[in-house]
């Protein structure tokens, strides 16, 4: 499997770090955290500062979609917004 590159890191930086493969011996005796220091408090999400949004599976044009995509992080609570605005003027027509 290719590993998707960051934009902020450079191809030649990232060329140069060898991740070797995790083995099976390795991956065995990884621990979790709370086991290697138990007086860590447990992280824990807060509540929603919104309203939960849902999960949905949408079939939109490549072109849309590349065109979100290529705002960068965030791009699909872009499209979120549109929606919503689109919406709004829904409701007042």
């Amino acid at each position: 499997m290719k590993k998707h590159k960051p934009d902020n890191i450079t191809q030649e930086d990232w060329d140069a770090v060898e991740s070797p493969a995790l083995s099976g011996s390795f991956l065995s005796g990884m621990k979790p955290v709370t086991m290697l220091h138990p007086d860590m408090p447990p992280r824990v999400r807060g509540p929603q500062k919104a309203p939960k949004k849902s999960p949905v599976s949408l079939r939109l044009d490549e072109s849309v979609l590349s065109a979100f995509r290529a705002t960068g992080h965030g791009w699909q609570s872009r499209v979120n917004e549109v929606l919503v605005e689109w919406l709004k003027h829904q409701k007042s027509a």
